[in-house]
């Protein structure tokens, strides 16, 4: 398949060696950003042309552009890593890839060929590379790739001009203290997504949904929300940005099952690590009662969620308010203090297949320079 010829403009402007360690020092995330941008743009007649690495800055965009109306737009999420011989490395990009030409074909965007985009994401990477932290302290470049409808037009229809942009930022480790157990908040009044819907396309749409579910949580208390399936509200589906895992007393792992949730990475991962750890994972259905008496009883002994900033995030107690249809008054399950044994073991091992500190025998890691 013929890459994209890709131009690049390397800014007049860079931030300085001593600024710049600086940021690296204390990163935070999505806070600061690298010196250049990928962009290629989109159109019925020339498909997708102009690809090019510039210098960061904001875009123009008229009132009228058609993503700032109907939301027609796609992201993805991902990280690059600095190993100790000073080499870069992205985590599974070809995955990102795939995710983002299923998402296009659901938001009805074009499709960047999955070597294209990994392309795109290793040109910016690469000049880049300065801005990819030391590997200590699993700091990382977080690296978004994003798909938005930039047409001048106001109309429910597809975009015929699409633009597809990359940019990076440095970092920190999401845990400052070590993986600490979250409070999760049950929500009943809202839910992420339904049969037929967007859930497992990674578009802003869903997370925006979110947010205000995330608000009720951090109003009880708790650090994230956990959304049920909207037909019955009784399946676990997952977390406003991560899929849920739970281990069961016996040593097997269950993770609910795709279809209005987002494959993630992340999860996928974890699916094919766990097993080769020796634990069997079921990918199925997961009723709140079965979350609720399983831990009660013991018979759940660990709870997590993941994604790609955090990677392993341990779950301490999950509460809910009152419900006046199932009868069911508030409540919270056992808090758990500390992060289980098998959520670090899966946490260490994946952690350290990125950070080139284990052999990579699932080939998920590519070299960028």
């Amino acid at each position: 398949m013929r890459s994209m010829e890709i131009s690049t403009t390397r800014t007049t402007r860079p931030v300085t060696d001593d600024r710049l360690a600086e940021i690296l020092a204390n990163p935070g995330f999505g806070t600061y950003f690298t010196d250049h941008m990928f962009t290629v743009e989109w159109t019925p007649a020339e498909g997708w042309h102009g690809a090019r690495v510039s210098p960061y800055g904001p875009l123009t965009l008229d009132p009228a552009t058609a993503v700032l109306h109907y939301a027609q737009e796609i992201f993805e999420g991902m990280k690059a890593y600095r190993h100790d011989d000073d080499s870069i490395w992205a985590f599974r990009p070809e995955a990102n890839a795939d995710r983002m030409v299923r998402s296009s074909h659901r938001l009805a965007l074009p499709v960047l060929e999955p070597d294209d985009f990994v392309q795109a994401v290793e040109a910016l990477v690469s000049v880049d590379e300065r801005w990819v932290p030391p590997s200590a302290g699993e700091k990382s470049l977080y690296v978004r790739p994003f798909m938005i409808a930039t047409e001048t037009f106001l109309g429910v229809r597809p975009s015929q001009h699409v633009t597809f942009m990359v940019i990076a930022s440095p970092a920190g480790a999401y845990f400052s203290k070590g993986p600490l157990p979250v409070t999760l908040w049950l929500s009943t009044r809202y839910t992420r997504a339904g049969r037929g819907g967007m859930g497992a396309a990674k578009t802003g749409g869903n997370y925006a949904s979110s947010l205000v579910a995330q608000q009720e949580a951090t109003a009880n208390g708790c650090d994230q929300v956990v959304f049920l399936d909207s037909q019955d509200l009784t399946y676990v589906e997952e977390l406003g940005g991560m899929n849920m895992y739970f281990v069961y007393a016996d040593g097997h792992i269950v993770t609910p099952e795709l279809g209005t949730i987002l494959e993630g990475i992340t999860r996928s991962s974890i699916i094919e690590l766990a097993g080769k750890l020796g634990h069997q994972v079921e990918e199925r259905k997961i009723s709140i009662d079965e979350w609720r008496d399983g831990v009660t009883s013991g018979e759940i002994s660990e709870v997590f969620a993941c994604g790609t900033a955090a990677v392993v995030t341990p779950v301490g107690s999950l509460k809910w308010g009152a419900s006046a249809d199932s009868g069911r008054p508030s409540g919270e399950t056992p808090q758990v203090t500390e992060a289980g044994e098998v959520t670090m073991k899966i946490r260490r091992a994946l952690v350290d297949i990125q950070y080139g500190r284990a052999d990579d025998t699932f080939g998920w890691m590519r070299r960028i320079c």
